[in-house]
């Protein structure tokens, strides 16, 4: 990390572990540069999609076997959806939960469009999620931590509810996988997914992975067939047939650097006991929410993150009216967090990486920055495009 920044995002974009550097050069300088097409086979890039899944698996507690890398969340996502609209294409109801982050509702709404009137769209609050599936809807879309609260679904719960009317359920894992224990083999979940570059720290734009529970890989039609996906890819024959397993949902050739990147990162996990890590981050949460309470409540914030543990992911939230400008001028302190509409200052607080006295200072930069008065300067209120 930079000297003297404290870095609150990494529920937007994770740190760079230090040994990416390292294995992104040698795969470009050994592998590419002199080894060239020959690497596919010599140095397995064909099977990176798989390994670096498999490497995922701990941190979702999931079969190694049932979980793959590729392409976007967005991608991803529509893939699984169309998937199993596929598996109960007796019902046609796709609920999602209204506060999932956009892009996973666009992508619903999309497929919804996209197949006319055989498919219905309906949202509801999180909280009713479970109450709102009957014999209609295919499939439930949730997200297991709120992007903008940070208020955590028992997982265990809503995809029992879900099972018991037949229906199936997707979760998107994106601000859970790396901070949160998940269970989703023992939770008997359908399907998940999530981003490779916030806490699992695989770098900008790094590969989505997602997770197929076995009962459903070899009856998995894919919404398009991806030569990867084939039984037998280099046999190029000219009809499309299923390979065996998860990998029928692959597509097309995966980015190499991209997943080579996000491999190096996860070893940044492959000794941390994942409930210590939890641990960890509800102390440093907890610890965050009450220095917010005690010195920053006067100046008109509030936190919106749930205080109940079992509710919170990993992150804290708070409200304030001027939020944009007050998170810039925190951010030419040295404090890195983020802005949400319509008035969230968000603050990410990555186990492996932040520190107990990031937790201190951060607030006594926010302390600072409300008392000073300083978020009402012309140069923090310009918005950048991204936020």
């Amino acid at each position: 990390m930079p000297e003297g920044l404290i870095y609150l995002d990494g529920n937007s974009l994770g740190a760079a572990p230090a040994g990416v550097l390292a294995a992104v050069t040698r795969t470009i300088e050994e592998e590419w540069s002199r080894d060239l097409i020959r690497s596919w086979t010599a140095h397995r890039w064909i099977e990176l999609p798989l390994t670096v899944g498999a490497s995922i698996a701990r941190l979702l507690g999931a079969v190694p076997q049932d979980v793959l890398v590729a392409d976007s969340t967005t991608v991803n996502i529509f893939r699984l959806v169309c998937l199993a609209l596929a598996i109960r294409s007796e019902r046609r109801v796709i609920l999602v939960e209204r506060d999932n982050f956009p892009a996973d509702n666009y992508v619903a709404q999309g497929v919804a469009e996209l197949l006319g009137d055989k498919v219905e769209l309906r949202a509801v609050d999180g909280e009713r999620l479970a109450s709102e599936v009957d014999d209609s809807v295919a499939l439930v879309l949730a997200s297991h931590v709120d992007f903008r609260t940070g208020r955590m679904l028992d997982m265990s719960a809503v995809t029992c509810a879900v099972h018991e009317q037949g229906a199936l359920v997707l979760w998107d894992l994106s601000h859970s996988a790396g901070v949160v224990p998940l269970a989703l083999h023992a939770d008997d979940v359908d399907f998940a997914v999530g981003c490779g570059y916030k806490y699992l720290n695989g770098g900008p734009g790094a590969p989505s992975y997602f997770y197929v529970n076995r009962r459903w890989q070899d009856v998995a039609k894919p919404p398009f067939f991806g030569w990867l996906g084939h039984a037998a890819p280099f046999a190029l024959e000219p009809r499309w047939q299923p390979a065996p397993g998860i990998r029928r949902l692959l597509g097309g050739t995966p980015p190499i650097l991209s997943l080579v990147a996000l491999k190096a990162a996860l070893a940044a996990f492959d000794d941390v006991d994942v409930r210590a890590m939890r641990a960890k981050s509800l102390s440093l949460t907890d610890r965050f929410i009450r220095l917010v309470d005690e010195r920053c409540a006067r100046h008109g914030v509030r936190v919106v993150t749930p205080r109940e543990e079992t509710m919170r992911g990993s992150q804290v939230s708070v409200a304030f009216e001027h939020a944009y400008p007050a998170v810039q001028a925190m951010i030419a302190r040295g404090v890195i967090g983020d802005f949400r509409e319509p008035d969230l200052m968000r603050f990410g607080f990555a186990p492996l990486y932040v520190r107990y006295a990031d937790v201190w200072d951060a607030v006594a930069a926010l302390d600072d920055v409300l008392s000073s008065r300083a978020w009402d300067s012309p140069e923090f209120r310009r918005r950048a495009y991204v936020t």
